[in-house]
């Protein structure tokens, strides 16, 4: 089921995205659902077209745990190492975006005036569906709701300068998610392209990840508790590059959809 959280006449609700097409298409409707997604919940047999409505982030996620240098020709063209100097995997690279950095799909990515390298990096989402702490990689599934798009927006000047990356990758609209979230999907082998103005830039294939998402949720929820609507980003393939005021980037994820952006100056 794909599942949508949008807006129309001022009020917010999550909807089940039925029928086939893009968001602009006229094709898809929304069957409104009754309750919280996470949780028990029907459809209420009300159904809105799509193109009548505003897509927001498909959660709000009380945080985003994204994993870096999962994607090894990604670590590799940006000159970072993934194993230690006996050839063993280090520990997954975690770091964290925060709430006020999510965006849905065609809201805008404001460029930072602190930074002049912006780029985008292509990515899974899982979204967690229960709370839950010290999970184990065999129970993985049980607490997953689904998967959406992500772009894990890093202004790379200030990541390379600061040597951190908590305002490199957290300013405002640095994570974009969506359309909506997929929950029937069996994430190991899919494609995914980023585009900038139509240019690939981007196309991996998540069976490239260095680490699964059983373990990176096994060695995230050993330290922290997740939330049903956390997120956790699974890296991206390699091809990262920049953007520029008035670029379209575009990520799609096979079995998924597309997440669009257009980037803008910020106000």
């Amino acid at each position: 089921m794909r599942i949508a959280r949008f807006s129309i006449d001022g009020n917010v609700a999550f909807g089940a995205v039925e029928g086939e097409g893009t968001p602009e298409s006229g094709d898809l409707v929304l069957d409104i659902i009754k309750g919280i997604p996470y949780a028990d919940h029907e459809l209420s047999g009300v159904k809105v077209p799509l193109n009548k409505v505003r897509l927001l982030p498909p959660v709000l996620p009380s945080k985003v745990v994204a994993i870096g240098r999962n994607y090894a020709e990604h670590a590799a063209e940006l000159g970072n190492a993934i194993f230690d100097e006996h050839g063993r995997p280090d520990v997954p690279v975690a770091f964290f975006k925060p709430s006020t950095s999510v965006i849905g799909s065609g809201d805008s990515i404001a460029y930072p005036s602190f930074s002049s390298d912006l780029h985008h990096e292509a990515e899974l989402a899982v979204v967690i569906g229960r709370m839950c702490r010290e999970v184990p990689p065999s129970r993985a599934k049980d607490v997953i709701f689904g998967y959406t798009c992500a772009n894990d927006v890093t202004a790379r000047d200030v990541q390379q300068r600061e040597k951190q990356w908590a305002r490199a990758k957290g300013f405002d609209t640095a994570c974009p998610l969506g359309p909506w979230v997929e929950t029937d999907l069996d994430p190991t082998d899919l494609a995914i392209q980023c585009t900038v103005n139509g240019e690939q830039r981007q196309l991996g294939r998540t069976n490239d990840m260095v680490r699964a998402i059983p373990e990176l949720i096994a060695h995230i929820s050993e330290a922290m508790t997740l939330l049903p609507g956390d997120v956790i980003l699974t890296g991206t393939p390699a091809g990262v590059g920049p953007l520029n005021v008035g670029d379209e980037v575009a990520v799609t994820i096979e079995g998924i959809g597309t997440l669009t952006n257009k980037v803008i100056k910020r106000g």
